[in-house]
């Protein structure tokens, strides 16, 4: 547990929080014992609850895996009180630990962020989380950029696989994200005892970024299924020309073989008796094939 105090209040940060913290908070702000429960148990959809003596928010936040190279969410507790913003995260929300640190570190800044209350504080954090989406956008935006650079440059097998990892890290990411306007918008729609009134433009301004961050996801989804779809063409159309090559190839063979086996048979051979047999049937064969290409440049199948 880490703490940050200011003249108004002071900000508490979880990172895996144990029951004793979780226990002795309870005690020093008389939180609901539902709040006490959603500490311990994950939550798997975003909400906004408020009680007599606190305010709960879940939120998740796209954060990226680099070995699984997909986003998954990752949940942040908040807890408003009349004199504390508490915050519990189980995984290492790297945007919150370093914004949590700045302040700490940084009188200038710990006083400018903390100087009204807790919900003020609060709309920062979810700003700061929500503007770290940006930079996840332009790495998919990078990434489709290369994969239609590759597919164009004749590597269309090999983009199947990045084709499929990059849609899964864009629905990971519509996942994550689509959910926390609800929050947002409770927040400015709502009359919440801990969020006074004249945030809630500033809430507003989330939505918007929000709503920003999602037609760029979109963006995105559509792009990724039109490569895909291009991807698909492009190798339908050289699996195509593989089978017509291969198709013509055995026609052509075809009236050959029937020579051969002809020729084969125990029947009298023609000029068998001639010291350029070989010869003769070898052209013979060569003046087939090459009526068999004509027949087929006439028909235009060539």
């Amino acid at each position: 547990m880490q703490e940050i105090k200011s003249d108004k209040f002071e900000w508490i940060d979880f990172a895996q929080p144990d029951a004793d913290a979780v226990l002795n908070l309870q005690k020093k702000y008389d939180l609901h014992p539902t709040v006490i429960e959603e500490f311990s148990t994950p939550t798997l959809r975003p909400k906004a609850t408020e009680y007599e003596t606190c305010m709960y928010l879940a939120i998740h936040i796209p954060l990226f895996n680099s070995d699984l190279k997909t986003t998954y969410p990752g949940e942040i507790d908040i807890v408003i009180t009349k004199d504390a913003l508490i915050t519990a995260h189980d995984q290492d929300i790297w945007q919150l630990t370093d914004f949590f640190n700045e302040l700490k570190n940084d009188e200038a800044k710990r006083l400018h962020y903390m100087k009204h209350s807790p919900a003020a504080l609060l709309h920062h954090i979810l700003e700061m989380l929500l503007e770290s989406c940006f930079p996840k956008l332009d790495h998919i935006s990078r990434k489709l950029d290369y994969i239609e650079e590759e597919i164009f440059a004749g590597h269309e097998k090999d983009m199947v696989f990045e084709i499929s990892v990059v849609k899964r890290d864009i629905l990971n990411f519509r996942r994550t994200l689509k959910p926390q306007k609800s929050v947002l918008e409770s927040l400015v729609q709502k009359d919440f005892n801990f969020v006074p009134a004249d945030l809630k433009p500033y809430f507003q301004e989330l939505i918007g970024t929000n709503i920003r961050i999602w037609n760029s996801l979109e963006s995105a989804k559509e792009t990724i299924e039109s490569l895909e779809e291009t991807n698909n063409s492009l190798l339908s159309n050289k699996l195509n020309l593989t089978m017509k090559v291969l198709t013509i190839f055995s026609a052509v063979l075809l009236p050959l073989t029937v020579y051969s086996n002809i020729l084969a048979m125990s029947a009298k051979i023609p000029f068998a008796d001639n010291p350029y047999a070989f010869w003769i049937h070898l052209c013979i064969m060569f003046i087939i094939g090459t009526i068999t290409v004509i027949i087929f440049k006439v028909k235009k199948w060539l």
